[in-house]
């Protein structure tokens, strides 16, 4: 990260230059008043207030990245600190009683550095809001991500269950149908002991993004457990629901996977069941598709290790 001296160096040469220039002025028209004739009381309480408000403006500043809203609260800050300064200078200092361009100096860099730092703050608060709304959806899709399947992308058991409920609800407010696939994968564990783990993993993982390809707009894909997953299909009967299954079906029966090591083609087949939502929670609806996808299973031919 740049120092502090390399993103704000000109307010703080800026003000450096203008204190100065003030302090030059003073002395050039003005004479040094008596040790006696100075007013401590005054000079604590503005040079008192100009110094934390420079130390405010140096924390500000070494806290913030060069942009907009810090120019604002740098320049307002400074034309603070000036004012305050010239106060200071006018306790040590005593001009002619003609002169009456010290009060200009005195006196109006004070609302004008106040006013910049208001739209400072401002439009500090602004970009605080949009920092906030960031981070609550950051944290959202944190604690989202832990419901997440860790091997394909897609929710896992948990949070299927927690979609299925809103989807549920939703439905019941709607007065839609609401239809629930299973697809499970036949002779799944024959390709974990003939080729692995590992290609059984990837091919999870390739029948993840096969599935959802095949899918519509609206329906969303999890992964129950090992190589079951499910579909949840707002607005959907059961007679749509088992056509889209079947779809599903025939895709898995065409899915040209090739295995990574030697290449050959496994030939996959995925029993499915589908069942439409009545007056059924979570679990009851999530048990009748299981149901549903063991009878399927019974009744699929046997066939040989992939």
């Amino acid at each position: 990260m740049k120092s502090l001296l390399k993103l704000h160096t000109l307010t703080f040469v800026g003000l450096a230059v203008a204190a100065n220039l003030g302090l030059q002025v003073y002395l050039a028209f003005g004479e040094v008043k008596p040790w006696a004739q100075i007013n401590w009381m005054d000079v604590i309480g503005e040079g008192g207030s100009g110094l934390i408000w420079l130390v405010w403006l140096v924390m500000l500043m070494r806290s913030r990245p060069a942009g907009r809203v810090s120019r604002l609260l740098a320049v307002g800050m400074a034309c603070v600190c000036f004012s305050w300064w010239m106060d200071v200078l006018d306790e040590f200092i005593r001009l002619a009683p003609d002169a009456v361009w010290d009060n200009w100096l005195e006196t109006a860099p004070m609302p004008v550095g106040l006013l910049l730092v208001t739209f400072g703050i401002y439009h500090l608060h602004k970009e605080q809001q949009a920092i906030n709304a960031q981070m609550s959806k950051r944290e959202g899709l944190f604690r989202e991500h832990l419901l997440f399947d860790k091997l394909t992308p897609l929710g896992g058991a948990q949070y299927l269950r927690q979609h299925v409920q809103l989807a549920l609800e939703q439905a019941e407010r709607a007065q839609q149908p609401l239809s629930l696939v299973v697809l499970d994968i036949d002779d799944f564990s024959a390709v974990n002991l003939v080729h692995g783990e590992a290609e059984g993993d990837h091919l999870l993982q390739m029948l993840a993004q096969l599935l959802v390809l095949n899918l519509r707009q609206q329906d969303v894909l999890c992964r129950l457990a090992g190589d079951r997953f499910v579909v949840v299909m707002p607005n959907t009967g059961e007679t749509q629901a088992r056509w889209l299954a079947q779809e599903l079906q025939q895709a898995v029966a065409g899915f040209a996977y090739k295995t990574l090591r030697h290449g050959e083609r496994l030939q996959l087949r995925a029993s499915v069941a589908a069942a439409m939502a009545y007056d059924d929670d979570v679990e009851s609806l999530l048990r009748r598709v299981n149901l549903g996808i063991a009878k399927a299973r019974r009744q699929a031919p046997q066939r040989g290790a992939a």
